[in-house]
């Protein structure tokens, strides 16, 4: 098949975009590179655009696709400009929808757990959302949105709505990577991991390859809906540092500093993981353990002499 991967140069969309082009597809990756990096796509053989889907008339740059994965959006969830947010991730879903639309092929897109917000635990799809801050509320903007044309019109929308995701490729989002990648970046270092008192805060850590593994069984259904995409297991942050220990022969107790994001910040996140497998016949290969334990074996180490280095954000 022809496939559109926006924001393909980043963190889940180039993990995406090799996976598919591996397994026979023809690929095309759009981005604005503002957060994804060339290097995330190192080996990948087909055509790459840089551009804001926003502005870009995408029918004329890829008239032929037959799929589109919507990966591209601002991530960081201590993002203050509004207006910034809410053009990137709203508007440039909806440039994306109307392309889908017109061409009536499928769209899978990416949403966020963080809808949810404070909410009750387990999270199912059908609870009352309660976005904390401004990134969640453009992902809800965009699952209203995509809502209502699903109950309009018949092409195939599946929304997936990611937990904590972690994995290969994420170093290049900076304080946007998941806690897992900043602690372990910490500890390779021999520095303490540091988290936000006292460290009991909970998260569905999903791994990146079962997150792609959603989306190729979201391509394959005719359905249409939004669903979770988590592990439906919780796991502290304290725990993750026992792990990180164990797998990297560390023994460094954690470093604890005063969460400065209060009332903006979810202390704990679960996903009810029934709709996913009912939809879209998608379950979790991989427990945190050894989500963890492939990651730190096989993940892209940055280029010799780069100068990036995460900065700590709980997420």
């Amino acid at each position: 098949m022809r496939i559109l991967v926006t924001g393909g140069a980043g963190f889940i969309g180039s993990n995406l975009a090799l996976t598919l082009e591996q397994q026979g597809h023809k690929v095309t990756v759009i981005d604005d590179f503002s957060s994804g990096h060339f290097e995330n796509l190192a080996g990948f053989k087909g055509d790459v655009i840089a551009a804001d889907i926003v502005d870009s008339a995408l029918e004329e740059m890829v008239p032929d696709a037959e799929i589109i994965f919507h990966q591209a959006a601002i991530t960081d969830t201590t993002i203050t400009d509004q207006y910034r947010m809410i053009r990137v991730n709203v508007e440039g879903f909806r440039s994306v929808l109307e392309f889908a639309l017109k061409r009536k092929i499928r769209l899978v897109y990416a949403s966020s757990a963080g809808v949810y917000g404070d909410g009750e635990n387990p999270m199912k799809e059908d609870q009352t959302p309660k976005p904390l801050n401004c990134y969640a509320f453009s992902k809800l903007v965009t699952d209203n949105i995509a809502r209502e044309v699903i109950e309009k019109r018949s092409i195939p929308i599946i929304g997936l709505r990611y937990f904590n995701v972690f994995g290969p490729r994420e170093e290049y989002k900076g304080k946007a990577a998941s806690m897992i990648g900043q602690l372990s970046q910490q500890m390779k270092e021999g520095k303490h991991p540091r988290v936000f008192t006292d460290g009991e805060q909970k998260r569905d850590h999903i791994y990146v390859k079962d997150v792609v593994t959603a989306n190729l069984h979201a391509m394959g259904t005719k359905k249409s809906g939004i669903v979770n995409v988590g592990t439906g297991a919780a796991t502290t942050f304290n725990r993750l540092i026992e792990i990180l220990n164990e797998v990297l022969k560390t023994d460094l107790a954690p470093d604890y500093f005063e969460n400065p994001y209060t009332g903006a910040y979810q202390d704990e996140t679960l996903a009810d993981t029934g709709l996913a497998q009912e939809l879209i016949g998608f379950k979790v290969k991989y427990s945190i353990e050894e989500g963890i334990r492939d990651y730190l074996y096989e993940r892209p180490r940055a280029p010799a002499g780069s100068t990036h280095q995460y900065r700590v954000i709980n997420r």
